[in-house]
């Protein structure tokens, strides 16, 4: 079985409620209908009930009347979810009638949705950017306990078995912060060695990268990789983690032994953690382009429940892969409470 099929059929067996704000996207709609067919979720689509019914009877997608529909302007919920983001929001200013406009944006809405219990998780991206999919997040549903740092992972699929858990290794942070301080990074390594378990099913053995291994080289950006190493070990104390480590020491067997000789990690590492986003963006593409690896993210952590964001450029089949793998998220997150 694929890791893909693994992340469908752990979500199939534990139906959490995902939201899905753009309700009256093409894409969005097509993966929605197929996700309903595959009974992978319970989905909340969002929008004029009218305007998604008559798309779905254009494109033939039967499936769709199996969603809950919820247009938030006329929702019966509105006004307590308005409620709920004023006393969120008011110490920053916000007054009850900017929560009340608020709260009729979709975005808004399932992440109250989210803060009340209502929904499990969120998927938005297609139409909207980055920003304006965090923003809702980060100012109602919050970060994570003690995680202050938003990061994103990238699940590689490569086609190198010997390395990582098959073939798969899991980078992060690829979306999010563009440089990170140690205690960041040390949030980056915690939050990406959970996605790898939560999504991947992965046993984390996580690596901090860098051009240097235990010291070869000396240099300030080295030494940030070294503290966050030590923080990271102090937030998680059961966790497989070492660094600094270059690349090849990380994977190589034969390397790590080498270079870094009695680290457990060094030559089995299975997640990479850069030493900033530059770094990240530009590592996860190489592999995917010179190595023909399958990048499947960026995958958003440090979020109390998972809100992911979908490229604009994204397919049928990305929309359903994000829904997957934010329904194992949602698991997982239910299992730390």
């Amino acid at each position: 079985m694929d890791l893909i099929k693994e992340i469908v059929s752990r979500a199939q067996a534990n139906k959490q409620r995902i939201v899905l704000p753009e309700g009256t996207e093409e894409r969005t709609l097509k993966a929605a209908n197929q996700l309903l067919t595959d009974e992978v979720a319970d989905l909340i689509l969002l929008g004029n009930r009218e305007e998604i019914e008559t798309a779905a009877a254009k494109w033939g997608l039967g499936n769709i009347s199996k969603a809950t529909i919820i247009d938030p302007s006329t929702s019966p919920k509105r006004e307590e979810y308005a409620q709920l983001l004023f006393e969120l929001r008011k110490k920053k200013g916000m007054t009850i009638e900017e929560a009340r406009e608020k709260a009729t944006d979709p975005l808004f809405y399932g992440c109250l949705m989210i803060k009340s219990g209502d929904a499990d998780g969120q998927l938005a991206g297609a139409r909207n950017t980055t920003g304006n999919v965090l923003r809702p997040a980060l100012q109602i549903i919050k970060t994570a306990p003690g995680i202050t740092c938003v990061s994103g992972a990238m699940l590689l699929l490569t086609k190198a078995p010997n390395f990582g858990k098959n073939g798969v290794l899991v980078m992060g942070d690829v979306a999010v912060t563009p440089v990170p301080d140690a205690g960041q990074l040390a949030q980056i390594a915690v939050c990406t060695a959970r996605t790898a378990k939560a999504v991947a099913g992965i046993d984390p053995k996580v690596a901090m990268l860098s051009f240097s291994t235990k010291g070869s080289a000396k240099h300030e950006v080295v030494d940030k990789v070294v503290e966050a190493t030590k923080m990271a070990r102090e937030m998680a104390p059961g966790l497989s983690i070492d660094g600094e480590l270059q690349a090849d020491a990380a994977l190589v067997p034969s390397v790590g032994e080498s270079k870094a000789p009695g680290s457990e990690i060094a030559g089995h590492a299975n997640v990479l953690v850069v030493p900033n986003l530059e770094v990240g963006n530009i590592s996860y593409k190489l592999v995917q382009r010179l190595g023909h690896a399958e990048a499947i993210g960026p995958i958003l952590q440090g979020i109390a429940r998972p809100v992911n964001d979908l490229s604009r450029g994204c397919s049928i089949e990305d929309v359903y892969n994000m829904v997957a793998i934010t329904a194992n998220q949602a698991i997982a997150a239910k299992e730390q409470k």
